[in-house]
This record gives structure tokens, sequence and C-alpha cells, in this order.
């Protein structure tokens, strides 16, 4: 059986950090709405520039705008097993996504917010390469400073603090109704855990069982 998954989690709750482990686990596809996005504005491409204004003021990205998005990144490719990260993240995109395919597994990582405010409050990036340094546990070598190229790091825009806590509370409005979407077709399941450490040990369990692999 071909894996077809979501995952679902608050920003900050470590989706990206899972995934990598993931994917080093098993052959799955991976697309990252938060990672295309980001690349679109940094292309200045002309959904980069519509979704640019929405990034920096904590609003989600229109429906319109990702669902054409992702599907067009998912018809580029020819996986077997894919993982969806952050998209679909409305009711609307979830029914205008199962109108081309179906999901089988849908997983919540569930992370207590504080520990995300705390994360993202030591979240630094070096934009041009995407590299990611936490100051608690995966600091750079030089404070503030990337590692291979000695440029500044900095704070992405929807990491500053009063747009992050706008993203997290849309988040939080949102994610019921899609979570009981997909609840009621039977492939909902939540992961708890504070750290990747905790979860992904449960979530590769939880793949293995389901798919046979």
């Amino acid at each position: 059986m071909s894996i077809r998954s979501l995952f679902l989690g608050a920003p900050g709750s470590g989706k990206g950090t899972i995934s990598s482990r993931l994917l080093k686990r098993f052959p799955i596809g991976y697309l990252s709405s938060g990672d295309i996005i980001r690349s679109q504005i940094s292309q200045q491409t002309s959904i980069g520039k519509q979704a640019q204004d929405y990034v920096q003021n904590g609003s989600l990205v229109p429906d319109n705008l990702m669902v054409s998005l992702i599907l067009k990144e998912l018809e580029s490719k020819s996986w077997s097993n894919w993982l969806l990260d952050g998209f679909p993240r409305t009711i609307n995109q979830a029914k205008e996504l199962n109108k081309e395919t179906n999901l089988n597994l849908v997983i919540e990582l569930d992370v207590p917010q504080n520990i995300i405010l705390d994360r993202i409050n030591a979240r630094w990036v070096h934009l041009k390469s995407g590299r990611i340094y936490n100051l608690d546990y995966n600091a750079p070598k030089i404070p503030f400073k990337d590692d291979i190229t000695g440029e500044p790091l900095t704070k992405r825009d929807d990491d500053k603090p009063e747009i992050f806590e706008k993203r997290l509370k849309k988040y939080n409005e949102e994610i019921k109704p899609l979570k009981d979407y997909y609840d009621k077709q039977g492939i909902l399941y939540t992961i708890s855990g504070n750290t990747s450490d905790i979860i992904y040990p449960k979530l590769e369990s939880l793949i293995i069982e389901k798919f046979k692999l």
C-alpha cells in the first residue's frame, strides 16, 4: 500500500525535524508548504509576491494560492509514497486535495505550546542556505554566525515573536475542523511528546504497523 500522508502540528512543533528522520528511514517523498512558499518568495515569482504580504503579517496564504501551488508540485513528482507538511491547513484545502488524491494517514504532532514558544525564541536561520540553528540544542559554533559561511544568522519574518503568536493563534482556530474531518475518515492519529526523540519512535512504529513495512 502506498503511503499518502500528512503532518499536522502547530508551527514550531518539529514537523521538519521529524520529517527528516522519517525520510532517512523510509522511501518517502516530502513536500513542505512552508519551504515551497519561502522559495517562491525568495525567487520573487508571481505567487511569491502575492504570498509575501500574508507571511509578513502572520496570516495564512489564501486557499486558492496554496491549493494550486501544492497540487502543481505533487503533479510534477513520480512518488509512490509521500508526506505533506503544512498543507492542507483548512477544510477547503482538504476538500480540494481530496478531489485529486485520498490521504491514508494523518499524523498530529502534539507538543505543548509553551515548549514551542521557547523553541522559536531560540531558533535562528541562515536564509541563503536554509540551515537552521537552535541556541538551546543545535547552537552555531560562533554565536549568531553560520557554521559554513560565517555569515550572520537572522530570524525568519514569521518567527518574530509578534508574528509567530499570530500564526499560533490562527493555527489553533483552524485545526479542530480539520482534525474532525480526518478523524471521521478514520485516518487521524495523534502522537504526543515534548521532543522529537520522544515522538519519532512512536511515529516509526505506527508506520511500520499500519503499512506492514
